[in-house]
């Protein structure tokens, strides 16, 4: 896959504390991935460390494959980002804010604007005051603003943050669609962890500065194989533990239930098999949350992102 955004051991030293340790991870072409950590795990540190407001202790950020440290300027020019809020002339319209944003990076191209505007959802509401917006609008005007120079990654640090359900929902539908139809890479922020699992591609857990485990966790909706709890009688274990070896799989039990991993076509297979030869009472996902995930590779010190 195509590597949009590379960290490479990444440190951060402020008055002799590093808040921010060997931080290394990547965000590829045509993906959302969801950066997660307590409060005070370092995320916003490294976030404007990945758009250049803050310098880099150590290690290295590649931006598209140029480095944040010595090509700056080539760097930058493929992000787009909002760190915090969005900032806007409330006086002035939509499509006015987006054309003097679109000016102090380059000329201005009153189509791009419109298409912006027709992207997230504003384009009847261009010529009114911003002012006059709510706060969902104004955060997906802010979407359309880190879009106007066509950026290869869009890095947010709490997009959804003080919006209601619904526009939560926009905004998690608008970067969806922007990473799977026009292949921008997306790193988001966010405390709400059930949108994040909903929106992510796949997720980073951040505690203290550093990552809490040395594989990025991947969304369900990725994933190849799932974990399937089967509940059988229990003097039979065994004798299913043996006929799933067959299958090559990590097999755990516990009682009467056997816990594997298998693909989805496999299922029917292992079930017709078991139930050839013993009894068995149920199969099923077992699954395990997002929140399941944060708080067991936390070790529970902190429910809030």
């Amino acid at each position: 896959m195509e590597k949009m955004l590379q960290l490479k051991s990444v440190s951060k030293t402020i008055r002799g504390k590093k808040i921010v340790k060997d931080l290394s991870f990547t965000v590829n072409k045509g993906e959302v991935f969801g950066f997660l950590g307590p409060n005070g795990a370092g995320k916003t540190t490294a976030i404007r460390m990945m758009v250049g407001l803050s310098s880099l202790s150590s290690g290295e950020i590649l931006i598209d494959g140029h480095s944040i440290q010595t090509s700056y300027k080539k760097a930058i020019s493929q992000v787009g980002g909002i760190i915090e809020n969005p900032e806007m002339y409330n006086h002035l319209s939509a499509e006015k804010n987006l054309a003097h944003f679109a000016r102090m990076i380059g000329k201005v191209n009153e189509e791009r604007i419109d298409e912006l505007l027709r992207l997230v959802g504003l384009e009847s509401v261009k010529k009114k005051r911003v002012g006059t917006f709510s706060l969902g609008m104004k955060q997906r005007l802010g979407i359309a603003q880190a879009l106007v120079h066509n950026p290869k990654i869009l890095i947010l640090d709490e997009p959804t943050n003080g919006l209601d359900p619904e526009g939560i929902r926009t905004v998690r539908d608008y970067l969806k669609r922007l990473a799977k139809e026009q292949g921008l890479a997306v790193l988001v922020s966010s405390h709400l962890m059930s949108e994040m699992k909903i929106m992510c591609d796949r997720f980073a857990i951040i505690q203290k500065g550093e990552m809490v485990s040395s594989e990025i966790i991947t969304s369900d909706k990725n994933a190849l194989s799932k974990k399937y709890r089967i509940s059988l009688q229990e003097d039979q274990v065994n004798d299913a533990l043996h006929l799933l070896k067959a299958y090559n799989k990590d097999i755990e039990s516990e009682g009467e239930f056997l816990f594997v991993h298998l693909l989805v076509e496999e299922v029917p297979t292992v079930i017709r098999e078991l139930a050839n030869k013993l009894n068995i009472y149920e199969i099923k996902e077992d699954k395990e949350t997002l929140e399941d995930k944060f708080l067991t590779l936390t070790k529970g010190k902190g429910t809030q992102l």
